[in-house]
């Protein structure tokens, strides 16, 4: 067989063997693909809570209500010091293991299964631990001080430092709720650099214009202005005008 004849030969031969494969790939009985789980509620956002050891742990409360009525898909975290604020301020006894905790705050709030997890200071492999695996938002609600210059100098020492360095990294929204009085020179500029970076620095400093009678009011606006930057419809306060 001459070279052009074998070249030809293999040329029909390699035709053949595709249109036979496309043939058979095209008749062929696909096998079932597994399907994706699919959660028991549509999921508006995946949100990161961290709830730090500042005065205001109502503000983190009442942000988590919302946001899971909201059907947003929540992870919490709650830091040590902030367990020590429950305590203090509110009549809660909220379980310091993770799993007790997070059985707790589902009952209370009639979270959906799978709808909040809760994670522990140093679980590094939480889903908000790393870039491909962090939600569309986070949230530090409220701020300490301390929480804001961890942040702020990205020192990534435990889970909640780690998830906002994250969120910065990644550009995603991250809201910080720092209540303090009054603020000190460091303070300010911890704030000052991280809404540089991109962050949300949102004081815990309800107004008044809509009249608050009770404490609670006086939260729910704060949470509200959390929600609107978050993109979610709320009903707690309403707009300006409205």
């Amino acid at each position: 067989m001459s070279l052009a004849g074998g070249s030809l030969w293999a040329f029909s031969w390699y035709n053949d063997v595709e249109i036979h494969f496309l043939y058979a790939l095209m008749n062929q009985t696909a096998s079932p693909t597994p399907p994706l789980p699919v959660a028991p509620y549509e999921v508006t956002l995946k949100v990161t809570l961290a709830i730090t050891g500042a005065s205001g742990v109502q503000y983190g409360l009442r942000l988590l209500q919302c946001l899971l009525v909201a059907k947003c898909e929540v992870s919490l975290m709650v830091s040590a010091a902030a367990q020590v604020v429950l305590a203090t301020e509110t009549d809660l006894k909220v379980p310091a293991a993770t799993a007790a905790m997070q059985a707790f705050f589902s009952e209370l709030y009639g979270a959906q299964e799978g709808q909040l997890r809760v994670f522990a200071k140093q679980q590094w492999m939480a889903p908000v631990a790393s870039g491909s695996g962090g939600g569309d938002a986070m949230v530090v609600c409220p701020c300490s001080t301390g929480s804001l210059s961890a942040i702020a100098c990205g020192a990534s020492n435990n889970l909640i430092e780690r998830a906002a360095d994250v969120h910065l990294k990644e550009r995603r929204k991250l809201i910080l709720v720092p209540r303090e009085a009054p603020y000190s020179e460091i303070h300010l500029e911890h704030m000052l650099k991280l809404t540089r970076m991109g962050a949300v620095v949102i004081p815990a400093s309800p107004g008044f214009y809509n009249r608050p009678q009770t404490v609670a009011d006086m939260v729910d606006f704060v949470v509200a202005r959390i929600m609107s930057q978050l993109g979610l419809p709320q009903t707690l306060v309403p707009a300006w005008g409205e």
